[in-house]
């Protein structure tokens, strides 16, 4: 599996990276140890960050300033990696939704970058990235009921339907649940954002999945 990037989104975003990743073999229940990489994680985000200086990080400038060429207001819909460490630091604990999410997230808050992932079982065929069309709809998680997409928005699809709003919501139909077994990490680059770092970022992400979920995992930068 690979993904495509559009010629209108080359065009506009030429220095616009993405990390992808592939892990098999999952074996997607909570390890006791998790509890103990998740304070080390919390405990050096609190060092590191405060509220006041979060938001002037080059990662999360990056990300804010991306979301606002999309026309999204990253006040209000956040960039995940931003959202997380920004509950950490006001003393609440990151949603627990399954080991293979929960690893992520750590990675995720540690890196600064945003990660997605999907049951690969549930994908067909390779992945493209493009500007939505006016009309298409879109079911995310979480979503009470589908959206209908304006046109603008940056999304990803496989050969039959939308997987993701990039990069900020992903689809509940390919979601990753405590039955998958095969998944495809996505390593959420926007421009400004090196190929180096999201490297770094898939290295951590596996290795937090693998030592947290089992599996096997690789990936490869797509440029």
């Amino acid at each position: 599996m690979k993904i495509i990037f559009d010629q209108l989104v080359k065009r506009r975003f030429p220095d616009l990276h993405i990390g992808l990743g592939f892990i098999s073999g999952l074996i997607n229940k909570q390890k006791d140890v998790f509890e103990e990489k998740k304070v080390s994680i919390y405990s050096k985000l609190k060092k590191k960050y405060t509220l006041e200086t979060l938001k002037d990080l080059e990662i999360v400038r990056a990300y804010r300033d991306f979301f606002w060429t999309l026309g999204i207001d990253p006040t209000k819909n956040r960039p995940s990696a931003e959202a997380l460490i920004r509950r950490v630091l006001k003393g609440k604990s990151i949603p627990r939704i399954n080991c293979v999410v929960d690893a992520y997230n750590l990675a995720s808050m540690e890196s600064g970058i945003s990660l997605a992932a999907f049951d690969s079982d549930l994908l067909i065929g390779d992945l493209k990235m493009r500007f939505a069309k006016a009309g298409e709809i879109f079911l995310g998680i979480g979503m009470k009921e589908a959206k209908i997409l304006k046109g603008k928005e940056l999304i990803i699809n496989d050969q039959d339907q939308i997987i993701a709003v990039y990069p900020y919501r992903d689809a509940d139909s390919t979601k990753v649940t405590k039955s998958t077994k095969n998944v495809v990490l996505l390593v959420c680059g926007v421009p400004g954002i090196t190929t180096d770092i999201l490297k770094e970022t898939a290295d951590l992400a596996i290795e937090y999945i693998t030592y947290l979920c089992g599996g096997k995992g690789s990936y490869h930068i797509v440029e």
